[in-house]
């Protein structure tokens, strides 16, 4: 078997289980033109001890993944599908409790097997592949989810993620892996409420199952209010808002196509009462305006896409992340709330806790941190891997 050497003292981070090793880290690795990526390589330290096996990127700067910690143990096909089955029996609470029908299956690292992300809509499992192993792997990974899968009738792909490049792998379209073709549009439930997920063109595997705590948590404050709904995408806080006794619901996004399922979506709640308004602009752009008109709002909901990719781009995120912040702050009614979240993994929560603390001073405000949020159960974080918490909430509430 292939294998790549660590320098000297390079060993440590493998010793407390982190599944990276970076390019920086290695002393000596293949030099087999031919050897395929993704392909399982043995991993040793400067003094020749079997650390355990990992899958190789040549193009990646985290050159190895690791899918084995056991210098007994390498991965083969049934090491993956026993991974699989593992994954998805850690989410047997889940498909017993009734209160949804979608979640994620298997977390990538923090389900040991890198790269992979499954994610359950109603009988139906969309995976997405990041990594040179995981592409390798994909057809046992998708054998083995709808061996697994409760209820499953069919595992697609939407690998169209641009991380992809950085592994020297395509961004390729919607792909049948295994069994039957999904609809074109599959109806899930989650709670009280109802909604229609686009796997093949939606965001991420078609919907936002990491939000889901923080659907519930607005939708617990939001009797009564006249709420804002921003980067709306298809919907969801809003209609949580309008199923838990909102006043009104402004949802807004750019995206034509977004609003036009968040319609659907609204339609699917049988509801009256709630005044629903739908706006197709540019959320920065918007907020502007409604400062301007003089416009407020009970609750303002920022759930913006990811701001920064990597480390490097980190401060001009930061600045994004206070300007919208601080023109939310200042469309608050007195008592007002404020539900705002990051989803750039490279931000963390220090960091993030201070742009929102600068923004509050800016606009001459006072809040009360009422609720923190995170990714829900379905989305852990292993111990060794805290590059996984990548979501962060808030929840906020005005003092006047």
């Amino acid at each position: 078997m292939d294998r790549i050497v660590l320098r000297p003292g390079r060993e440590r981070s493998l010793a407390r289980r982190h599944p990276w090793v970076f390019s920086g880290a290695i002393t000596y690795e293949p030099q087999d033109a031919g050897l395929r990526p993704g392909s399982t390589i043995e991993v040793k330290s400067a003094g020749g001890e079997v650390l355990g096996y990992g899958s190789w990127s040549p193009t990646s700067q985290i050159r190895v993944r690791m899918l084995s910690f056991d210098a007994a143990v390498v991965p083969d096909e049934a090491f993956i599908r026993s991974r699989v089955a593992a994954a998805v029996g850690r989410r047997a609470d889940f498909f017993a409790n009734a209160y949804t029908n979608a979640m994620r299956l298997v977390n990538a690292e923090s389900d040991g097997l890198p790269g992979v992300v499954a994610d359950y809509y109603a009988g139906w499992v969309v995976c997405q592949f990041t990594s040179a192993g995981a592409e390798l792997w994909k057809r046992t990974v998708a054998e083995a989810l709808m061996q697994y899968a409760p209820f499953c009738q069919g595992v697609s792909e939407r690998s169209d993620v641009d991380v992809r490049v950085r592994e020297g792998l395509a961004t390729g379209g919607f792909e049948v892996l295994a069994g039957a073709e999904p609809p074109e549009l599959i109806e899930i439930a989650e709670g009280p409420c109802k909604f229609l997920v686009d796997v093949r063109n939606g965001h991420k595997t078609g919907f936002y199952l990491d939000q889901r705590d923080a659907r519930q948590a607005v939708g617990a404050l939001a009797n009564g209010a006249d709420v804002l709904n921003c980067f709306c995408y298809t919907g969801g806080f809003g209609i949580f808002a309008r199923q838990c006794g909102a006043a009104s619901v402004t949802q807004v996004d750019v995206s034509h196509d977004a609003l036009e399922l968040a319609k659907k979506n609204e339609a699917l709640a049988h509801l009256c009462g709630t005044k629903m308004e739908y706006v197709e602009e540019d959320v920065f752009k918007y907020l502007r305006q409604c400062r301007d008109e003089g416009r407020k709002f009970d609750m303002i909901v920022l759930d913006p896409p990811k701001f920064a990719e990597t480390r490097s781009q980190i401060m001009k995120a930061a600045r994004g992340y206070k300007d919208i912040n601080l023109l939310a702050m200042k469309l608050l009614k007195p008592n007002g709330t404020l539900a705002t979240f990051s989803c750039s993994g490279a931000m963390d929560d220090e960091l993030f806790g201070k742009i929102i603390a600068e923004a509050a001073t800016d606009a001459k405000r006072d809040f009360q941190t009422i609720a923190k949020t995170r990714q829900g159960a379905d989305h852990p974080v292993a111990v060794s891997f805290p590059e996984g918490h990548y979501l962060k909430g808030v929840v906020l509430r005005a003092m006047d």
